[in-house]
């Protein structure tokens, strides 16, 4: 039986709160995010307190329970966040190379360059450090995370070699890339240095080397 008038009414009135609460949600919880990024800035705290995330957040415990069940969920969203804003800088990166191991290059460059900006180190460096931790926490998100980055290389590490690969040789190639220059990344920020340029060239070597052979 078609539903009547009045039911459908409802259920369109019930859709647009939703709608409606979703929006008022999700302004808030970027809010959020945006505030803790600025206190990790502020104050190079790697693990931010709850208290020092609620003063920033001007939110009390229960609201903000009501997005988060914990700050380590929090961080998680700012480390997926971090991501995303780094896939779109390595993606405009490697739009201005033609060639594949160009493309590769930049993608390796694009990431090193994150310790050698400030402001990008500071953001970066909470979100490396707590890595494996929130892997363990969170598995399946933190691999869908991770794969926005690794998945930039598929394309061009597809074009290279002198054999046709499969998809899974191709995505073990980009994970091997992306462990490799993150791994390099980490001990710079771990210790507040930048690889030099013998140093990138030496990783960017090897990884077009590998993935050519």
């Amino acid at each position: 039986m078609r539903p009547s008038t009045i039911d459908h009414l409802a259920d369109r009135a019930v859709a647009r709160t939703v709608a409606t609460r979703r929006a008022e949600f999700g302004a808030e919880m970027r809010r959020i995010a945006d505030a803790t990024f600025a206190l990790i800035e502020r104050t190079g705290s790697l693990d931010p307190s709850m208290r020092e995330i609620l003063a920033e957040t001007g939110l009390s415990t229960q609201a903000f329970y009501r997005y988060f069940s914990s700050k380590d969920e929090l961080m998680l969203a700012l480390l997926d966040e971090g991501r995303r804003r780094l896939v779109d800088t390595l993606r405009k990166r490697m739009a201005r190379a033609a060639a594949a191991p160009d493309q590769v290059r930049a993608w390796i460059e694009g990431v090193l360059a994150q310790s050698a900006n400030a402001t990008a180190a500071a953001r970066t460096r909470p979100w490396v450090l707590s890595e494996a931790r929130l892997t363990e926490q969170f598995p399946v998100e933190q691999h869908a995370s991770v794969d926005l980055l690794v998945a930039l290389l598929r394309e061009p590490l597809a074009q290279l070699g002198t054999t046709t690969r499969s998809h899974d040789d191709i995505d073990r190639i980009a994970t091997m890339i992306y462990q490799l220059t993150f791994a390099t990344l980490r001990t710079h920020l771990v210790s507040g240095t930048k690889p030099g340029s013998k140093e990138a060239e030496a990783l960017i070597g090897f990884c077009l080397r590998g993935a050519t052979a």
